[in-house]
């Protein structure tokens, strides 16, 4: 009986046939180049250079849309307001909707904010009420405190305050004035010591969901816009008595949508000021433009159907009369996982780096990740690869005919992953499709956070995997383990026992 290593070495041996080898690096070839042809056929729409995407403190991209009556602040002080409405509109896009209606979209935002001047991305905390989540407190884009539920008016209207001490950002809010409530705190590192604080007012663009295929849905953005008035404003610590200043953070009063509504600004009349705004402050992404790394892999449903393809008849068409036993699977499956595995870190290590350095060439915003996030990327889709044609090799023990288990398993990994990457089902079963099936694993390849402060399409479409990347793989590992066993249950233990050799067709 052969060792363990001597097994393993015979078995890369027969692997190593040229046409294994060449169907794997054509598996690679592809990956990589359906994805630097995705990457050298987008380019930026911009008339002469493209206005760079704001990035947050973190560096990461970013909405910073608003308008902002500002002034001064130093380095310890307040600002309290009192809010007695807020109104907005919404506009229905045309070819089927045009007409403009009022209303506020549940993410409008209209209070108090104090913030790192006035460029796009600086560092801020904000306390505000919305349209539809009662009162935040949401600071540096992507952290959001929830206070008080209900709305504003004239009869009910709402207090609110924010403090500043140092770096040290609080919230308060209040239905009288006189009794606070704590709605939370911020810590932002590096303020300077004289920032701005103000009344800003925003609204981003509302959602519509447009039916196509099979029950999925493109989406459609509507505009909107947020007015709210303020009174009582009382700012303390101001570090001189310089007045207010205007500002629109972000480009305003400039697309044809605005023309019908009101312009973007603030108005004071009798005691009483009234900011308008557009836009949103809050975590960017596809939305905004941006284009998330995972968008290079796109040759990688046909590269998984050839690595498929692969290992199914490389159990199930090699050495007619050789009869396949346990360890003689495990062999397979070890080798065969490990040049998939090795294919495609190689593919995907070089499609997405390459890949997005073309697209920011193009003038194309992507969305940056964490290094450790690009690692994940690159080694998650890798392994997942590897289990995929593990378990296409298991399949292939099992159905014993290759046509069959080629059949199973594209059914299982590839048309799963194919179909709900386009919108050509409907949310709720695609994202089931992607909870239930082996192609579950392909949540590994995501960069895109789902954020409850921001509406968008959040579906598999779009790029967003119902299970997190872990659970995804779990679950991709928990059909291979469970095929495998199935399979070596099927098989005898060694050559002496050894039936039939599987069926070469």
């Amino acid at each position: 009986m052969l060792t363990t290593n001597e097994l393993l070495r015979r078995e890369w041996t027969r692997f190593r046939r040229p046409g294994r080898l060449i169907s794997m690096a054509a598996a690679a070839l592809v990956v990589v180049t359906l994805g630097l042809l995705y990457a050298f056929g987008n380019h930026a729409s911009c008339d002469g250079p493209c206005p760079a995407e704001p990035t947050g403190p973190d560096g990461s991209l970013v909405s910073d849309q608003f308008y902002f009556l500002h002034r001064d602040l130093g380095e310890n002080g307040s600002i309290t307001v009192r809010m007695t409405s807020m109104t907005g509109t919404i506009t229905y896009p045309p070819p089927n909707h045009d007409q403009i209606v009022p209303g506020l979209v549940p993410w409008a935002k209209a209070g108090v904010i104090i913030k790192d001047g006035v460029r796009q991305g600086s560092s801020y905390a904000a306390l505000m009420l919305t349209g539809s989540h009662g009162v935040r407190m949401q600071y540096d884009y992507r952290h959001d405190n929830a206070g008080g539920d209900g709305g504003v008016s004239a009869e009910s209207p709402r207090w609110l305050r924010l403090t500043r001490s140092g770096d040290t950002i609080t919230g308060y809010e209040s239905a009288d004035g006189e009794r606070w409530a704590k709605v939370g705190t911020a810590q932002l590192p590096g303020l300077p010591k004289t920032v701005q604080v103000g009344l800003f007012a925003t609204s981003p663009g509302d959602l519509t969901l447009r039916p196509v295929g099979l029950g999925g849905a493109t989406e459609q953005v509507r505009f909107t816009q947020a007015s709210a008035a303020f009174d009582n404003v009382v700012v303390k610590g101001a570090p001189s008595a310089d007045g207010w200043s205007k500002d629109a953070v972000g480009e305003m009063n400039r697309s044809d949508w605005e023309k019908y509504h009101k312009a973007s600004g603030a108005v004071e009349e009798s005691g009483t000021i009234t900011v308008t705004g557009i836009g949103d402050i809050g975590p960017g992404g596809t939305e905004g433009g941006g284009r998330p790394v995972e968008r290079t892999l796109g040759g990688l449903p046909l590269g998984l159907l050839i690595v498929l393809v692969v290992a199914v008849r490389f159990l199930t068409c090699e050495y007619r009369g050789t009869p396949v036993t346990r360890r003689v699977l495990a062999a397979k499956a070890i080798v065969v996982g490990t040049v998939t595995f090795v294919t495609g870190l190689l593919a995907v290590g070089i499609v997405i780096p390459v890949g997005v350095a073309i697209l920011k060439g193009n003038g194309i915003s992507v969305i940056a990740v964490p290094a450790l996030t690009g690692v994940r990327v690159v080694v998650g889709t890798a392994a997942v690869l590897a289990l995929a044609a593990v378990l296409a090799l298991a399949l292939g023990a099992l159905l014993r005919r290759a046509w069959l288990a080629i059949l199973v398993a594209v059914l299982a990994i590839a048309v799963p992953y194919v179909v709900t990457s386009f919108p050509l089902l409907a949310d709720g079963p695609s994202q089931w499709l992607l909870r239930l099936s082996p192609a579950a694993g392909f949540a590994a390849q995501q960069t895109l956070i789902e954020y409850p402060q921001v509406v968008a399409h959040y579906a598999p479409s779009a790029g967003y995997f119902p299970l997190p990347w872990w659970a995804g793989i779990a679950v991709l590992c928990a059909y291979v383990v469970m095929l495998l066993g199935l399979a070596m249950n099927h098989l005898p233990q060694s050559n002496e026992r050894a039936g039939q050799p599987v069926d070469q067709r």
